[in-house]
């Protein structure tokens, strides 16, 4: 399968990235039927969907949404696909100009918007699709939705953030579609990400620290590689690696 990947010249970090409400086309998401099924997945993503349906929010994260039901609701897009080395994941890297999270890798995602519906069923589903397509350029159409984790919170932004599984059955060219927003778009094989080699303890000078990933050019850290984290723990891909590499963070993270 081939990917267009275009380049631009804690639980902190890693919010969702989000767009300005009415900016850009109509989505090609509006009117379209919204669904979660397993039918027809590759095999290796069977302990995924395995795990999506059983694991607990607590299992995931120290970071629950406020029972107060206060926050931000919000949307990620955890997209997995075959690409020229196996599985791969889809990230995208936000633009250093941005005032929050800047320069962060992270997965394409944002608040939702009134169109996407009811935030207690197909709104996130929704909101996922359309802000991977907004940030990314993906078709949605292409997009197999086969899982959805229990809901986290990002405390530094006030995110509710609902993690939304993807497969990519039909891939579309994806890249940069606002440089204002995003810096880059690339796809991480599986196998660097499960690679002890790429794995490391980012620190962050509050004190806060948590799994990280060394991986094509970028260092993935805090919400994304927190979720990245227990995906491939809970997959049963997860191999042994030194917890006491520690990468450092400085305050502008």
């Amino acid at each position: 399968m081939t990917h267009t990947h275009t380049h631009s010249t804690a639980q902190t970090g890693n919010g969702p990235a989000g767009s300005p409400p009415g900016h850009g086309p109509v989505s090609r998401v509006s009117g379209m039927a919204v669904d979660v099924t397993t039918d027809g997945l590759p095999a290796w993503l069977d302990p995924v969907a395995g795990a999506a349906r059983s694991v607990r929010p607590q299992q995931l994260s120290r970071f629950l949404p406020p029972e107060s039901g206060a926050g931000r609701q919000s949307a990620v897009l955890i997209l997995f696909g075959e690409g020229e080395r196996g599985p791969e994941l889809l990230l995208m890297e936000r633009a250093g100009t941005l005032r929050s999270h800047a320069g962060q890798p992270s997965f394409p995602g944002g608040a939702l918007d009134p169109e996407d519906g009811d935030q207690a069923t197909t709104g996130p589903l929704r909101a996922a699709l359309r802000e991977a397509e907004e940030e990314t350029g993906l078709d949605p159409r292409g997009v197999q939705l086969f899982g959805v984790l229990p809901r986290l919170y990002i405390p530094v932004s006030s995110f509710v953030v609902t993690p939304v599984l993807g497969w990519w059955r039909a891939p579309s060219p994806v890249g940069v579609v606002d440089p204002a927003e995003t810096a880059r778009v690339f796809t991480v094989p599986v196998a660097d990400l499960t690679d002890p080699e790429n794995r490391a303890t980012a620190v962050h000078p509050s004190g806060h620290s948590g799994p990280a990933f060394l991986v094509e050019s970028a260092l993935v850290w805090g919400f994304t590689a927190g979720v990245i984290d227990r995906i491939v723990y809970y997959a049963g891909w997860e191999r042994p690696w030194d917890r006491a590499r520690q990468v450092p963070l400085d305050w502008r993270a």
